[in-house]
């Protein structure tokens, strides 16, 4: 007789409870192991440990980033345009909105300046001594532009540069490690803000196409030369120079000046006036005969 066949013993095999749990610690002694040997490759290269070392640095202040310099470089590099920028707003703006948003920008930048100079003397961070090369581009522009024209254009690139860095003073703000660089943040979301609020009281925003300009990738720009920052030129408005409003109301004043003093010596019929009191003549010179 042929044998039968045995049926198939429940419970034998790969998939069977012990060759479950086999597996399951196999899979979980690869996973333990895998990540250290990454971890040691990492560690015997020289060259991504001197990365991560030159990122952060240490400072009484606490943790110091690369993204923290950047930070403070882009505040410096903010004041040496926009202050300048704002200038003009004061001389060429044909609105008072514009005038307005010009004189924030000036006395909010001539502040956070002061402070930046301050923080970077202390984190040993060099600053850049003039704006770098599309700043200028855009001083230029203004320095060209007239009438309405020059207020568009003021209004719409200081407000696209205020709406990108705005964004990076609040990621600055929420993840930086440095007392320092939080508390110039904080100074830093303030005065932007300001800035973002009487820009857009111009007029003058496109908000369309700033939302475009916005959601695009800025392109890289170069940073300037920098320099130590105990040689950091301060930013701080230039002499005040009289507006054409200011200069006709000067000359109106002038004008007004010698009618006022011919209106002082003369008086109303009925007026009394008061004169000096009588000095006594000396006697007259007598001759002798």
């Amino acid at each position: 007789m042929r044998p039968r066949p045995r049926p198939p013993v429940n419970g034998r095999g790969i998939f069977s409870g012990t060759g479950l749990i086999v597996t399951a610690l196999a899979a979980t002694v690869v996973a333990l192991l895998v990540p250290l040997w990454s971890y040691a490759d990492r560690q015997d290269d020289p060259a991504s440990a001197s990365v991560l070392s030159a990122q952060t640095v240490t400072t009484p202040y606490g943790p110091l980033s690369a993204q923290d310099r950047d930070f403070v470089t882009k505040v410096r590099l903010a004041g040496l345009w926009e202050l300048p920028a704002g200038e003009l707003a004061q001389r060429k703006g044909t609105t008072p909105t514009v005038r307005t948003a010009g004189r924030h920008l000036v006395d909010g930048h001539t502040s956070l300046d002061a402070h930046v100079r301050t923080v970077a003397t202390q984190l040993g961070i060099a600053l850049p001594n003039e704006p770098n090369e599309q700043q200028k581009q855009w001083l230029a522009t203004l320095d060209t532009a007239g009438g309405q024209d020059f207020d568009r254009q003021f209004a719409g690139l200081l407000r696209l540069a205020h709406g990108r860095v705005f964004s990076l003073v609040a990621q600055i703000r929420a993840g930086t490690q440095n007392s320092l660089v939080r508390d110039l943040a904080d100074d830093a979301n303030a005065t932007v803000l300001d800035h973002i609020k009487v820009l857009e009281a111009t007029g003058y925003v496109d908000f369309g196409a700033l939302a475009r300009d916005l959601a695009a990738s800025a392109s890289p720009v170069p940073t300037p030369s920098e320099v130590d920052p105990s040689a950091a030129v301060p930013v701080q408005p230039s002499p005040a120079e009289p507006t054409a409003g200011q200069a006709s109301q000067s000359q109106a004043s002038q004008d007004q000046a010698p009618q006022a003093q011919a209106s002082q010596g003369r008086t109303s019929p009925g007026e009394t006036v008061s004169l000096p009191p009588a000095t006594s003549s000396p006697p007259p010179a007598t001759h002798s005969p």
